[in-house]
């Protein structure tokens, strides 16, 4: 028998900490087990630690009562998980239980069996020095991570399919990240079509307990060696990682927003560390600390300039929207934009309508007393969808019944403003009678039950005009659209992020790159209130350079990342008194710490509009200098504990690096 030392599956942070067992001496770190815990007979837990000295008699300890081989976890996945609460501040089980799995029967997922094949063609110069740089890597176990930085369309997706397959040849592993289920499940069929289906598995959240439980088991078994999916699968139960892939490495869907909080490619890193693997970034506007990465050196740079094939990069121009509404045009869709819709119909070509707003319209307010329609409980104001007739915040998902007057001065003249993906949709059916119109954004992707029928139908040809949000800007492939137009492209300028110019530039030029995919001219128009930004022309002109060297500068004036990284410590309580003492109590703590590092910058709190099940919420801001966020979080780690010592009528939470307001 020996002592080990365990973590206890259960959500409540009174029990964060390790417990010490006695066990067979064949149990090891990462075993799953079932222990006897407090009053209750049997808990399941998770071997962290095996062959501890125990600070207490042996006498008073208590023997697990089993394990489980098959459901249990390997070392590096334990050691990962434990990095996980020093890097991020989670709780013990909440880094072991995104390895972990649940549900007790397996039900296999219904795919089409197809059998590896040899590439159909040649590597373009470009992609072939990509990936003989990577696969030499792989070869040598070396622990390196790479940023392709590759235009729209250079085929980087090929680069990902020969290094997986120097890495199975090895006999090693293989994970494959994308930014939404639907891009993964098309990837999914690509890699299928070339190794086969017996060997890749995918994991995403909209499996059933039962189909994520036997994909899961074929991992952990070692039956499949690719893991293609969304931003959970980068804890894949894969052993013997020989690469990892992060494909549109940009897109804010990696980081979680909610617990536990992560950096998808922080835990790619350290995974790729442990196993002495390649870590692959991708993309054609990678994220400005990704690329300040690269020319430090701490990446390796690869670029990729040209499209693949017959493709051609499309033509880019504005459209001023103001002297739009001047002339009389009050619709979302511009005149010069409409003269090209007719054409690129006429042509049998497909168009791609933009607009980064769900719902109908954006605001519901008052014009006699100036009330605006929000949400109770997060403050943050009601969009308007026509579909359900309802008021929808797009915070927390609630809906409300629309107001027939005024609840303040009791007028009847509700108005609507503001313009949705549906709003333009109804215009496109409208001005379009004839033309085959969908859409494809987070309702209808939600709604459906089957959200990658909307592309499928795109993709063979049946809908002529497909107007979305950004999901249609993450990598998916259209060969035969002619014309993009992006409506209100500044829209995301105004959002309270200093990522917001990173994304704005991110966002046209994504969306952009569907076109022109099948060569010939294509066009990208961009409607904008706001064509003399030097964000919209940097776009415009494809000029990533500029943008990076402009935004660069910014974010060292103001001490953002990548110089720095952005704490955000909340205090939930009751009411607004006791959130905001906690938080100002704190702050202070931090503030006047003699350890703080030079530069260091300590906000106050604020009251956060978003509230949390009802209850007040304060927030304040930490700007840590490079190289000190595990100080302050290590200081959280301390508040935390004091807190549920005490009893404290609060709840504390950190974010690294959150997204939306700082």
């Amino acid at each position: 028998m020996q002592y080990i030392d365990v973590v206890i599956d259960n959500k409540s942070v009174n029990t964060d900490a390790l417990y010490t067992y006695k066990a067979p001496d064949e149990v090891r770190a990462g075993a799953k087990l079932t222990v006897p815990f407090a009053r209750r007979s049997s808990v399941e837990a998770y071997c962290v630690r095996s062959c501890v000295t125990p600070s207490i008699d042996g006498s008073k300890i208590k023997e697990i009562i089993s394990f489980d081989p098959e459901r249990s976890l390997s070392s590096e996945m334990v050691e990962t998980a434990l990095w996980l609460r020093k890097r991020c501040g989670t709780k013990y089980i909440d880094g072991l239980k995104m390895f972990a799995v649940e549900g007790k029967r397996e039900k296999a997922l219904s795919r089409r069996e197809c059998g590896p094949s040899e590439p159909g063609y040649e590597l373009t110069e470009a992609q072939s020095e990509a990936a003989g740089r990577i696969c030499t890597s792989i070869k040598k176990r070396e622990n390196r991570t790479f940023l392709i930085k590759g235009v729209t369309n250079s085929g980087k997706t090929e680069v990902y399919m020969h290094a997986v397959a120097e890495a199975l040849s090895q006999g090693r592993t293989a994970i494959v990240l994308l930014p939404e289920i639907a891009l993964a499940s098309q990837v999914a069929d690509r890699f299928r079509e070339r190794f086969g289906s017996s060997i890749i598995a995918t994991l995403h959240s909209r499996l059933r307990k039962s189909e994520r439980l036997s994909e899961w088991l074929r991992i952990r078994r070692g039956e499949a060696k690719i893991v293609i999916g969304a931003r959970t699968s980068v804890f894949a139960p894969l052993e013997n990682i020989g690469i990892i892939v992060i494909d549109e490495e940009h897109e804010s869907t990696y980081k979680s927003d909610h617990n536990p909080k992560y950096e998808t490619v922080d835990v790619a890193f350290k995974r790729a560390a442990l196993s002495d693997a390649v870590l692959v970034l991708g993309s054609a506007t990678p994220g400005v600390t990704s690329y300040y990465r690269a020319k430090s050196g701490i990446y390796e740079l690869i670029e990729m300039n040209e499209r693949i094939g017959d493709s051609r990069m499309p033509v880019l121009e504005t459209v001023d929207m103001r002297k739009e509404a001047v002339s009389g045009n009050t619709g979302v869709i511009s005149r010069e934009l409409a003269g090209q819709i007719d054409r690129s119909l006429q042509k049998k070509e497909q168009v791609i309508l933009f607009l980064n707003r769900r719902g109908f319209s954006t605001r519901i307010f008052c014009p006699d007393c100036g009330y605006r329609m929000t949400c109770p409980d997060c403050g943050i104001a009601l969009t308007y969808h026509r579909s359900s007739n309802a008021a929808v915040c797009h915070y927390c998902g609630r809906k409300f019944p629309l107001a027939g007057t005024c609840p303040d001065c009791g007028s009847k003249f509700i108005k609507y403003a503001g313009a949705g993906t549906e709003k333009v949709e109804e215009e496109v059916r409208t001005l379009w009678p004839k033309a085959g119109v969908d859409r494809f954004d987070l309702d209808t992707a939600s709604a459906a039950d089957d959200p990658a029928k909307v592309i499928a139908d795109f993709q063979k040809g049946k809908t002529d005009i497909l107007v979305g949000t950004q999901i249609l800007a993450k990598g998916l492939d259209f060969r035969n659209v002619g014309l993009v137009g992006i409506i209100n492209a500044d829209v995301s300028l105004n959002i309270p992020d200093y990522r917001a110019p990173e994304r704005t530039y991110q966002l046209i030029t994504q969306v952009a790159g569907r076109a022109g995919r099948a060569g010939g001219e294509s066009l990208v128009l961009i409607q904008t209130y706001e064509p003399d930004s030097d964000v919209i022309k940097e776009a415009a002109a494809g000029d990533y350079e500029s943008f990076y060297e402009s935004e660069l500068l910014h974010r060292s004036i103001m001490n953002y990342p990548p110089y720095s990284d952005i704490i955000s410590v909340g205090f939930v309580a009751d009411d607004d008194d006791t959130a905001l003492s906690y938080a100002e109590a704190f702050r202070s703590r931090l503030a006047g710490l003699k350890s703080a590092p030079e530069g260091a910058v300590v906000m106050r709190p604020r009251l956060d509009e978003r509230r949390t099940d009802g209850r007040s919420r304060a927030v304040f801001i930490v700007k840590a200098p490079g190289g000190s966020r595990a100080g302050y979080v290590n200081e959280y780690m301390a508040l935390r504990d004091r807190l549920i010592q005490s009893k404290a009528p609060v709840f504390a939470e950190i974010d690294i690096n959150p997204y939306g307001s700082v």
